[in-house]
């Protein structure tokens, strides 16, 4: 019964984006954007039966935030153990196949650190220009300890620019290359202030599985 409730299609990826903090439909969705509306709100309603979700009114009619109760929470354990088994024995290439520029950026957005950034706004380009138009640019803008994530160009001068692939750009977010050798080789080009330049390894984090040491080839 356990097994139906948790392993039916997409339910560990929504569980999962609820873990990582989102609450609303919306944000949901961008979090796995290949899920349909239709089955994203299906799959709301039968964790909401299950006991593992609560639909919390917000006052707007027809918006609720979404929360894990004790029983979704009570499996982080199980989801971050799956990430972990995939980061070690999923083979790389299989997980470097059909990539997702939204999924990558929604990620990022939430794991990087304001920290290491000056006072004031800075905004961070991200061009894939093997992308189609629509999908190449993506900006990161950070302001007051947040981190906003826009599809379209949010009109501020952009203070730093990061150019490459959206295959190199996901390797090194899941840790299977680092920032510095991508860089090194050419393959991802960084400009802006060189002291945020030199910071980019702390400030935009990793994945959450980047630490998970892969497993040898059989």
């Amino acid at each position: 019964m356990a097994a139906e409730v948790v392993c039916s299609r997409w339910t560990v990826l929504v569980i999962r984006e609820l873990l990582c903090g989102s609450t609303r439909f919306n944000d949901l969705r961008r979090g796995v954007p290949r899920m349909s509306p239709a089955l994203l709100s299906k799959r709301l309603k039968e964790l909401e039966q299950a006991g593992i979700v609560r639909a919390e009114p917000t006052g707007t009619p027809g918006v609720n935030d979404y929360r894990l109760t004790r029983a979704g929470e009570e499996l982080r354990p199980l989801v971050m153990t799956l990430g972990d088994w995939g980061q070690n024995w999923v083979e790389t290439s299989l997980s470097l196949r059909n990539l997702d520029p939204s999924l990558l950026m929604w990620d990022m957005r939430r794991r990087v650190d304001p920290g290491p950034f000056p006072a004031g706004r800075t905004v961070v380009q991200f061009h894939y220009p093997e992308l189609d138009e629509a999908r190449q640019d993506w900006w990161l803008v950070v302001e007051r300890g947040t981190v906003d994530l826009c599809l379209t160009d949010p009109g501020h001068e952009v203070d730093v620019f990061v150019r490459g692939s959206l295959r190199v750009m996901t390797s090194v977010w899941m840790g299977y290359t680092s920032l510095r050798s991508e860089m090194a080789r050419g393959a991802l080009e960084v400009e802006g202030p060189p002291a945020l330049v030199a910071a980019m390894p702390v400030w935009l984090g990793l994945s959450t599985f980047a630490p998970m040491r892969r497993a040898p080839a059989a």
